[in-house]
């Protein structure tokens, strides 16, 4: 059984896959090539903004949203602990303090209810753990929401926080790509949104590759010059600092016929979480995810909670002795990591995070999981 099926998905695309892959082998425009444009089109299209501009992974593009934004020495950006390191990892890249943010439990999202009053605390100058970080509420210039497990973080309330506070809101949805949050698409519910095109992504490529999204022109014409080394009128006329952000055209070739099907394999996401959710619901112990009215989940993973941690151990373990595959996402929250020791957290001081990380663990998810397999990882998990 596979964690991620990518071999079912390129059987079933692979005549155009192929057939892509060889029109840029022919044309041998390997970099921004003709496909590169016609996905950023198409991805505009898809998400409902202005403009798509694509990137070489999901982090350079929130590297790139941060740089677009003049981010850097000295300013500090509000993000969550609980997510992938690369989100906090983009921060510091621009020199900028990442200021960590407990989530909410049931959606494993960044809480708005803790943003709104670890700014109020800042700006009332109260002795906080953020004012371990951030003395001057003037210091803070972003907020950056993770669409974790493939579920849009609450953008209503974020956004409106983040109006209230100037700052601009740049959404990670490196797994949230495919979700919405009524009818509005993920990579659409901020100032700026930047996805992922890893492999492992609900819209993955065979290699590195990302998107960023804006409706701001002006942004969007920064970006473009960020992409290639920060250049002007021509690459050796250089305006401003900027890395080689390119998205290969060959990776461009291989998304343009799994965006094709992308609706109808988040269609299929929702019936494997359903399958799932039903299949567990009285599993003793066991909590399975949560999805908000109007929001709907990419299901980048199906995320369960159990008891503690030695009850997770006991369900892995299990599962791994017949063959299932499982993992946990993520193991140590980013405040306990070793790369960000220096901004002195303690274990203890995003709670919730630290309970999470000790208590998810992820099943197989992907379009073509199979019922007969659904219900083979359900049985196992209540049999413990």
């Amino acid at each position: 059984m596979q964690f991620i099926d990518l071999k079912t998905q390129y059987a079933l695309l692979k005549e155009k896959i192929d057939t892509n892959i060889h029109k840029v082998l022919d044309h041998g425009q390997y970099v921004m090539g003709p496909e590169v444009i016609t996905l950023e089109t198409e991805l505009a299209k898809y998400t409902g903004t202005k403009h798509c501009i694509s990137c070489s992974s999901g982090t350079d593009a929130l590297v790139m949203a941060l740089m677009a934004h003049d981010i850097g020495e000295g300013d500090v950006v509000i993000t969550t602990p609980f997510t992938f390191i690369a989100t906090a990892e983009a921060i510091k890249f621009v020199g900028a303090t990442p200021l960590f943010i407990d989530i909410d439990i049931e959606t494993f999202n960044i809480s708005p209810k803790l943003i709104e009053e670890a700014l109020n605390d800042i700006s009332k100058n109260k002795n906080t753990i953020h004012s371990k970080i951030c003395t001057d509420a003037a210091k803070i210039k972003a907020i950056i929401s993770v669409d974790l497990f493939g579920l849009p973080a609450d953008a209503v309330k974020i956004n409106k926080i983040a109006k209230d506070f100037g700052l601009v809101v740049i959404e990670d949805a490196a797994q949230g790509f495919g979700g919405s949050i009524d009818d509005n698409k993920a990579g659409s519910l901020a100032d700026i949104g930047c996805t992922s095109f890893f492999p492992a992504k609900p819209l993955g490529c065979y290699g590195d590759g990302g998107a960023i999204f804006t409706d701001n022109d002006d942004i969007a014409n920064k970006l473009k010059s960020i992409r290639v080394h920060g250049q002007g009128e021509d690459k050796y006329q250089n305006v401003r600092l900027g890395l080689t952000g390119r998205l290969d055209t060959i990776q461009a070739a291989v998304l343009l016929p799994k965006l094709e099907v992308f609706d109808s394999e988040i269609e299929q996401r929702q019936n494997v979480a359903k399958l799932y959710t039903a299949n567990l619901a009285n599993v003793d112990g066991v909590t399975t995810p949560t999805t908000p009215d109007g929001y709907v989940s990419a299901w980048a993973q199906y995320t369960l909670m159990a008891k503690d941690d030695n009850h997770r151990t006991a369900i892995m373990d299990h599962l791994k002795n017949n063959n299932i595959p499982v993992a946990v996402y993520y193991p140590i929250p980013l405040h306990e990591q070793k790369v960000f020791e220096s901004l002195g957290y303690n274990p203890g001081d995003f709670s919730v995070s630290s309970n999470a990380a000790k208590r998810v663990f992820s099943l197989p998810m992907h379009p073509y999981l199979e019922t007969k397999d659904i219900e083979t990882i359900c049985d196992l998990i209540g049999t413990l």
